[in-house]
């Protein structure tokens, strides 16, 4: 799979680290996540896919390392930055074992076809 990102030659180079540093904090932290925990849900307040996903992990019995990142009222140019990493639009944004696996509804059928728990295994 490839999508389009814009080369970095066709950057003008006054603007290259700019780029190359935009949300290089809130990504990290979620790395950090990524890499101490085998699920990761990333969310925001209000939205109600990212709590949806924090109850069928619980009911399913699977820990997780749960993320808020602002809400529809603010924290959205930090979130901007996850967007860009992932490629992914929406939140949740579930990582499984440094997996993106998608959203609420991603893991929800993960969930219910066994495959979450190969996963972890």
């Amino acid at each position: 799979m490839s999508r389009p990102v814009l080369e970095e030659a066709k950057l003008h180079p006054a603007i290259r680290e700019h780029v190359a540093q935009y949300g290089a904090g809130i990504v990290k932290e979620v790395q950090d996540a990524i890499a101490a925990n085998a699920i990761v849900v990333v969310g925001m307040a209000f939205n109600p896919f990212p709590k949806k996903a924090c109850k069928a992990l619980d009911a399913a019995g699977y820990p997780y390392r749960y993320l808020q990142y602002g809400s529809y009222f603010n924290g959205w140019r930090r979130r901007i930055a996850l967007k860009m990493w992932t490629g992914w639009s929406t939140f949740p944004m579930v990582f499984v074992k440094g997996t993106l696996v998608g959203g609420f509804t991603d893991l929800q059928t993960l969930i219910t076809n066994g495959e979450l728990k190969s996963m972890l295994a």
